[in-house]
């Protein structure tokens, strides 16, 4: 009495569902790639081995040109401190990161760090990691 199998396995592999699922994670990942925007300027900082910072409230940035930034926002030196004060009212501990061009004379950082002394705002120098 021999018995035989009703059921015949195919041997063959289908690969239509595998590129429906290629395709919907390529379309996946180039709209989620649009949507992804670095907000930084182009500013080549002086290196060192320290620690990042792990917060970060406010962040002020000098050009080479010498333009001010502040949080990626253009504004006028003139402007700078009341800019600040405005940014920190409701902050209970005032963090400046400032990421000043390395070519840049040192007389702009340290208005910069002058000001924020004046109102008692911590205040960091950025820079690159080595």
């Amino acid at each position: 009495m021999s018995l035989q199998s009703q059921n015949k396995i195919n041997p063959n592999f289908n690969m239509s569902s595998m590129t429906d699922i290629v395709f919907l994670l390529l379309i996946f990942f180039m709209l989620t790639s649009t949507l992804v925007t670095t907000n930084a300027l182009d500013i080549v900082l002086p290196s060192s081995s320290a620690q990042p910072l792990k917060q970060q409230t406010l962040s002020i940035s000098i050009t080479e040109d010498l333009r001010y930034f502040i949080n990626n926002e253009a504004v006028e030196r003139a402007f700078l401190e009341s800019k600040m004060q405005e940014e920190f009212n409701a902050v209970d501990e005032p963090t400046i990161i400032l990421r000043a061009a390395k070519s840049i004379p040192m007389e702009y950082a340290v208005e910069v760090m002058d000001l924020a002394y004046r109102n008692n705002y911590k205040i960091v120098l950025a820079t690159q990691p080595n």
